[in-house]
């Protein structure tokens, strides 16, 4: 028995799903919940520093596995993970940018040139944070990972300090102490604060490149599906 012949009806349907864009799998699951961990372990931290400081720390220790994990990802995880995959020189990076201002950008399936450097400056700062922030742990409280390391650098100096204040030593190691825990707080106040502008900047990036793209980016890392093609 023959088959009907397609009618106009089927050739429009057949038309109209060859001419759809084709959705490809771009951000595994370890970029995914990477980056909402990452986003919601931050937040937490900073809202909680001054009201709660064991979710704080926790946060903070969250923060800073995600980090640690994702850079292992980033050699060793799925191909558009991998910094080798995405990282581009500065030129890339302005060129993607005067083009998102012209109207001329090249869109990328993974991290575009700007996207792909505020990835690495995210990761460094929201890094440099959790670590700031373990340090000023261990000078403040005497805990967490860095406390050993925090204690035998005191004691170091010790001798030193005992030398220049022989006519106070109690007085000379509390002013010593006091001194490290301003340091630590600021380098920690300093890294949240920078990391806070590129949050800043990286939510007005994705909304200029899912505009100038056509694509919503942040259903793509929810899903971690993008259009393909170009």
């Amino acid at each position: 028995m023959s088959e009907p012949a397609p009618t106009d009806a089927n050739n429009s349907e057949v038309q109209i799903a060859a001419a759809a864009p084709r959705s490809v799998k771009v951000w595994d699951p370890v970029v995914r919940i990477g980056h909402w961990l990452l986003a919601g372990g931050f937040l937490t931290a900073y809202l909680t520093a001054e009201e709660n400081q064991p979710i704080h720390v926790l946060a903070g220790y969250t923060v800073a596995a995600v980090v640690g994990l994702r850079i292992i990802w980033g050699f060793v995880g799925t191909k558009h993970a991998r910094f080798a995959g995405f990282v581009r020189g500065p030129g890339a990076v302005f060129g993607y940018l005067a083009g998102l201002v012209t109207g001329k950008s090249k869109r990328s399936v993974g991290h575009n040139p700007a996207g792909a450097a505020m990835t690495i400056a995210l990761l460094l700062c929201v890094g440099g944070t959790a670590i700031s922030g373990m340090a000023l742990l261990a000078a403040e409280e005497g805990e967490g990972p860095l406390a050993g390391f925090i204690a035998a650098e005191s004691e170091a100096a010790g001798p030193v300090t005992r030398s220049a204040v022989e006519h106070d030593l109690a007085e000379g190691a509390e002013m010593s102490e006091e001194g490290g825990e301003e340091m630590f707080e600021e380098v920690h106040e300093t890294f949240v604060n920078f990391t806070l502008l590129l949050i800043g900047l990286h939510i007005v990036g994705v909304i200029a490149s899912s505009l100038a793209h056509r694509e919503n980016l942040v259903r793509a890392m929810i899903t971690g599906r993008k259009r393909g093609g170009d």
